[in-house]
């Protein structure tokens, strides 16, 4: 598993308020595939997100209001499904938990979810619809 963070989404509490935030505070400009539901930052390699803090939870079928979800996750993404299972197979040989197995999710692509040693959470994802530069980082669609 190589060394990079693709992907930081938010959990947030009201997406409009961040959204203006962001956008209109810090002047950070959504990228074109942001949508009502979800917001995308391009930030160099790494891809910052902003997703309802309820829906991020249930996606990584954690409480949202418990002491067990804190409102972020990490994402490893990869270039292709079989790679999901991979790094979810080599976290499972470290004896981490996995959260959610790998599974086809809503959005087109594949992932599931795995909790580091102090319970971080990382969603290992393939997104059909990304790309990669000769570095490794994500590039969104333009």
């Amino acid at each position: 598993m190589q060394q990079r963070v693709s992907l930081i989404t938010l959990g947030v509490q009201d997406l409009q308020r961040s959204l203006q935030f962001y956008r209109d505070g810090l002047g950070w400009k959504p990228a074109s595939n942001s949508n009502d539901d979800i917001t995308f930052f391009q930030l160099g390699g790494v891809v910052l997100a902003l997703y309802p803090r309820t829906e991020l939870a249930e996606d990584a079928t954690i409480d949202a209001t418990g002491t067990g979800f804190s409102g972020i996750t990490l994402s490893y993404n990869t270039k292709s499904r079989e790679e999901v299972d991979t790094v979810l197979q080599l976290i499972e040989q470290l004896g981490e938990t996995i959260v959610k197995p790998a599974q086809d999710v809503f959005w087109g692509g594949y992932s599931g979810y795995f909790a580091d040693p102090d319970g971080h959470l990382w969603e290992v994802a393939w997104n059909p619809f990304w790309e990669f530069d000769s570095s490794n980082g994500v590039i969104l669609p333009s």
